[in-house]
């Protein structure tokens, strides 16, 4: 499991991380994302190495990284709010907004696992797995919740005209973030909470799912493309089908999925047929409109 998770992780700190920064804003995050691949190098480099001090402190580098990353989350956050004149952000927003905090997270877990310190009380083994999880369904999942919102909003879809789908996707990019938190207060909390968690943020990535399918695939300009965002959204269905299975095994005891196996499946799944599969659709959906822009 721990090459898997490993390989994983790597994919997540080199490529899918600094892509994700262009996708939501290519201006304002060109330096970050052309820089993050180096700043990503020290904490890749660490799981290879045995825990002890040197793979800590390649750890605590890209930890500082990633909390340098959450801390422009206040000041987009302060941005944003007198454009809706009320407490909360835009869905999109709100998404973009858990993005770029999820990684700091993965960041802290990987310095404590690298020591081998229990942070938290947790074991080491959940450390080490929260790493990819908020790589993924903490950055990733709420990453393409957001473009979907985005890209479902009246006159700001990749092709021409709206897609439909917009309140469905509205919703998603406030589902998402919100079952994220719900998740990672469940490992204080316990497993019940833990588990509804799991339902909210499935209930909002099968959202996406169902919006990619219906109100962005078509309008897609090439075959390739569709293909992509057709897998992304089909993987989906199958990987948020396993985490429920797990997490109402961990609450209610019934025989669930090992953490070998989640890795396996729910975790490799999600890495390459949802977040890998979307972040490719996307710079090409992304690509295509700043060519109609022209």
């Amino acid at each position: 499991m721990t090459v898997l998770v490993n390989l994983i992780v790597t994919l997540g700190m080199l490529y899918v991380v600094p892509t994700g920064l262009r996708l939501i804003d290519g201006t304002g995050f060109r330096r970050t994302a052309r820089l993050w691949p180096l700043l990503a190098a020290p904490g890749a480099l660490c799981l290879w190495l045995p825990r002890g001090v040197a793979a800590t402190g390649l750890a605590a580098l890209y930890a500082a990284a990633t909390l340098a990353l959450a801390a422009r989350a206040p000041v987009r956050l302060l941005r944003a709010l007198p454009r809706t004149g009320t407490p909360v952000p835009a869905p999109a927003e709100a998404a973009v907004l858990t993005a770029l905090v999820s990684p700091a997270v993965a960041g802290s877990a990987l310095v404590a696992e690298r020591a081998g310190y229990r942070l938290f009380g947790f074991d080491l083994d959940v450390l080490a797995l929260t790493v990819p999880h908020f790589h993924f369904a903490g950055f990733t999942a709420a990453l393409v919740a957001g473009l979907v919102c985005r890209a479902t909003a009246a006159g700001d879809a990749p092709g021409a005209g709206a897609r439909p789908g917009a309140p469905l996707a509205r919703w998603a990019a406030y589902s998402v973030p919100t079952g994220t938190l719900l998740v990672l207060l469940g490992y204080f909390i316990g497993d019940w909470a833990e588990l509804v968690g799991a339902v909210v943020l499935t209930a909002g990535m099968w959202a996406v799912a169902l919006t990619t399918w219906r109100g962005i695939r078509p309008g897609a300009r090439d075959r390739t493309t569709r293909t992509l965002l057709a897998a992304s959204a089909g993987v989906l269905v199958a990987t948020m089908l396993i985490a429920l299975w797990w997490a109402t095994g961990e609450a209610t005891g019934i025989t669930h999925p090992t953490l070998t196996w989640m890795a396996a499946t729910h975790g490799l799944g999600n890495a390459l047929g949802f977040a890998l599969c979307s972040l490719l659709a996307w710079r090409r959906l992304t690509m295509d409109r700043q060519e109609m822009t022209r």
